[in-house]
């Protein structure tokens, strides 16, 4: 039984909160904000993202990041680090039942401590984790291993696009996740469910890596026939 994530696959316009709003959560709310979403940045500093909701346009705001899980969003993206997923799915667990939780977390043990390390030695992977986590949602892995600079400075490419992989738990939320990828004028690979992202992750094959769509295929195809 799919469960409506909130979103439909066919809406031009969503309302997308960004918990998270630094690299990887500011310039991918810059990007949907250019292609015509409404952005709420958000972090626990709000008054820190005026500036990058300014640049972003009208059609962005910054927030503090309860503001933005009471927002009533369509659809959520996770850009904190990975060491905040607890309290997040703990602490917001009534505003994001039923919405597409779109995962762009990494575990470094360097960064995230012990909780980080025991996710990676388990035998379920990090965007699993984050499933459980928010238990009620619908969650989506991207934007966690194509590099940071490349997903800031390629993207609305009419030629030579690069390509993000991403991973669905269900067909809506692999739809929308896909659309909004190509909304920001990335190519999309479609990697599988929650439990084949292994490949996405920090040290696997594909993290770290961008490419055009059939080299990255290629790469992906080669690490599965093993």
């Amino acid at each position: 039984m799919i469960r409506n994530c909130g979103c439909n696959i066919n809406q031009t316009v969503m309302k997308i909160g960004i918990i998270g709003s630094g690299n990887i959560g500011g310039n991918l709310g810059k990007h949907w904000a250019k292609a015509g979403h409404e952005v709420l940045f958000s972090s626990r500093h709000p008054e820190e993202l005026k500036d990058l909701a300014s640049e972003a346009g009208n059609n962005a705001q910054a927030m503090g990041i309860k503001e933005a899980f009471e927002s009533n969003a369509d659809v959520y993206l996770l850009a904190m680090p990975f060491k905040a997923v607890d309290e997040m799915a703990k602490t917001y667990a009534s505003q994001y039942s039923n919405k597409l939780i779109i995962d762009a977390t990494n575990p470094y043990p360097e960064r995230d401590g012990e909780m980080a390390q025991k996710v990676r030695d388990a035998n379920y992977t990090a965007s699993e984790y984050t499933a459980m986590k928010f238990s009620s949602a619908k969650t989506a892995k991207a934007f966690n291993s194509i590099k940071a600079d490349d997903l800031r400075d390629k993207a609305f490419r009419s030629t030579d696009k690069l390509t993000v992989p991403y991973a669905a738990q269900d067909i809506e939320s692999r739809y929308v996740t896909k659309k909004l990828i190509e909304d920001m004028g990335f190519d999309t690979l479609y990697v599988g469910n929650l439990t084949d992202t292994k490949i996405m992750d920090p040290d696997q094959a594909i993290y770290g890596k961008s490419l055009p769509h059939d080299e990255l295929k290629q790469l992906v195809d080669s690490v599965r026939m093993y």
